[in-house]
């Protein structure tokens, strides 16, 4: 691995828990759609040489941590106010009868087939080549 000498000071990012906390959980929309991001499963992984990439409404999924774990489905929902995302077939019934989806948090479910569209078909391609920069320079 080589490593350059310059370090470098970014003056908006504090490394305090009490500042980071804060704009994790105020941050804005936009920034929630990074921020809830899945992993995808070993085969797109390989396939498409990029690790995760943001969830949305369509994709395919299997809940790999929790009490859930194993049980696949495709995203209902991406609740980005409440920083979960809905999966179908994933319900909870009420004592009235009435079902409610079961919210689980993006990390803790792996992409299994892609909603693709052109523009998720471009940032796949921009972080597998960003992907294939990082490694260049550390061999």
């Amino acid at each position: 691995m080589k490593f350059s000498a310059i370090l470098v000071v970014v003056a908006d990012v504090s490394s305090s828990s009490r500042k980071s906390r804060k704009a994790h959980f105020t941050a804005p929309s936009h920034i929630r759609r990074r921020l809830m991001s899945s992993s995808l499963s070993k085969d797109l992984r390989k396939k498409y040489e990029v690790r995760a990439i943001p969830v949305r409404k369509g994709d395919e999924v299997i809940v790999t941590r929790g009490q859930y774990k194993g049980r696949e489905g495709k995203v209902a929902t991406v609740y980005r106010k409440k920083w979960v995302i809905h999966i179908e077939r994933l319900v909870r019934e009420k004592a009235n009868g009435a079902t409610v989806p079961i919210p689980v948090h993006p990390s803790n479910v792996a992409i299994t087939a892609l909603k693709l569209t052109k523009d998720r078909e471009a940032i796949l391609a921009r972080k597998a080549a960003g992907g294939k920069v990082v490694a260049a320079e550390s061999a």
